[in-house]
């Protein structure tokens, strides 16, 4: 019989006194690790959050007093081209139709680049702070004073799939909890009627990755987003005509006293348990959710405000799912995942990836985005609610400051984009970090994605390091082992 050939190190353990000092430097090894594990010495230890099965959603405490109760992501897909609305580069008008420098035949997502072209639309100054906005999204711009801007955005990927995972996951690979996941598992929700973690769906549909943006992944599901928007609400929630109220009432009775029954039976059983209080949510919800979706509640001013009756269709049905948002956060949700744009119309034509012809696909989806994006902040401003909500304003990926070679649009460009946020715990009219003169990549105070979801989860009031759960022999965290709080926005 014939044996593979040893390493040297193999070799070395036949030897007595080398499996010795070898051996007693492996042992060594563990048990100091052991020593600065008791110690807390090999970092923060994990803060478990109490939770139980049959009320998973029951409102729990933060790590520390937060500054936010509430969140909501406004996630504009396909990459929003930061060039053309919020990033100005004079420097980027100056050159304009010149090759950019150090970069000849630079090859990016889609092949070869040409020159660089300046912004599509106009910049000027806006509000009080003076900050340079395009013409672009007017609404928005007129809001300057109430964002806190973060220009030195950094993505891992420069294709849409796994850069729409890194930014509402963390990781570009599928298979992660989402952050909506990661805050109902930490913090529960205020409203017990409804979940904790609502995704809206654009009215074309849904992101390129769909469920990964609200998926609880090796999270308990119980803690997975719930997606509808207000044009599809949840389904088959309607009790049928034939069954009374008294009668519906009863049965729930009934069933719930079988219920106690079983658990009393098969205590300490978290499937069944887990099981039960989805099945009395989605009971509850039959007349909550039908509540906070009935938008003939809102006054005519408030559908005017946000442009819900307005003869683009697409454009309605955007704001309308803005107000439910809205509506969402007045009733005590926890986080609200708002998208606009899709990817079943196919590139560009309903969402942000401008390759081809970009200002004339932008001139559709500004339309879109614009009017009711604003509204929701003049709205909860004005309702109070952006004292205890965060609002952030993000997109997967920045653009080039050149156009493709051969086309009318900018391709991808993960090095340097830009990012908003507005409401509670943040600085109002601040700008963070900076790209390089023709906005290509980020040069000031470079920021990661992982910082990103750092910054979320503290105004929030939990400490992105310790908030953690336990798969597969490894502590997992939506920030990994990588993030830091941007202070600088805190206010």
């Amino acid at each position: 019989m014939s044996f593979p050939p040893l390493s040297n190190a193999g070799r070395w353990m036949l030897n007595r006194r080398d499996f010795l000092r070898f051996g007693g430097t492996g042992l060594s090894g563990v048990a100091l690790a052991a020593i600065l594990s008791e110690q807390k010495s090999l970092g923060k230890e994990p803060i478990r959050p109490i939770w139980s099965p049959e009320y998973p959603n029951a409102p729990r405490q933060s790590h520390f007093q937060p500054r936010a109760k509430n969140i909501v992501v406004i996630f504009c897909s396909g990459a929003l081209s930061h060039l053309d609305v919020w990033d100005y580069k004079p420097e980027l008008i100056r050159r304009h139709d010149q090759p950019m420098p150090g970069t000849d035949k630079l090859i990016t997502f889609q092949g070869e680049n040409g020159n660089l072209i300046k912004p599509l639309w106009d910049f000027r100054p806006r509000g009080q702070s003076g900050k340079m906005i395009s013409d672009m999204l007017p609404n928005l711009a007129e809001l300057a004073d109430d964002l806190c801007f973060i220009h030195s955005m950094n993505a891992k990927s420069n294709t849409h799939g796994p850069a729409e995972n890194q930014m509402s996951t963390g990781f570009i690979l599928d298979g992660f909890p989402s952050m909506g996941a990661w805050v109902s598992y930490a913090l529960g929700s205020e409203n017990q009627n409804l979940p904790a973690f609502v995704a809206i769906p654009d009215p074309r549909g849904v992101p390129q990755v769909g469920p990964n943006h609200w998926n609880a992944a090796f999270l308990p599901a119980v803690f997975q987003g719930t997606p509808f928007n207000a044009e599809k609400p949840i389904p088959n929630l309607a009790t049928p005509k034939e069954i009374s109220a008294a009668a519906e009432l009863s049965t729930r009775d009934f069933l719930h006293f079988l219920n106690d029954r079983h658990l009393a039976e098969h205590p300490g059983d978290g499937e069944l348990t887990a099981r039960i209080a989805s099945y009395e949510l989605a009971a509850k919800m039959q007349l909550s959710a039908a509540e906070v979706g009935d938008l003939s509640r809102e006054t005519k001013a408030t559908l005017d405000l946000y442009g819900a009756d307005d003869s683009n269709r697409l454009k309605g049905g955007f704001a309308k799912n803005c107000i439910l948002a809205r509506r969402l956060i007045e009733r005590g949700v926890r986080f609200v995942q708002l998208f606009n744009g899709a990817y079943a119309m196919g590139e560009g034509v309903g969402n942000w990836d401008g390759h081809k012809t970009l200002k004339t696909q932008y001139e559709v989806h500004r339309q879109i985005l614009d009017q009711p994006c604003a509204a929701l902040l003049r709205d909860m401003k004005a309702r109070g609610l952006l004292e205890d909500t965060l609002i952030a304003f993000v997109t997967e990926f920045g653009r080039m400051p050149t156009f493709q070679k051969g086309a009318s649009g900018r391709d991808h460009n993960p090095h340097g984009f830009t990012v908003w946020l507005a409401g509670a715990g943040v600085k109002a009219g601040y700008s963070y970090g900076a790209t390089d003169e023709f906005g290509y990549k980020a040069e000031e105070n470079p920021t990661t994605i992982y910082d990103l979801h750092a910054t979320l989860l503290h105004l929030l009031g939990i400490n992105h390091e310790q908030l953690s759960y336990y798969h597969n022999g490894i502590e997992r965290r939506l920030t990994d082992v990588h993030g830091e709080v941007i202070h600088e926005v805190l206010a």
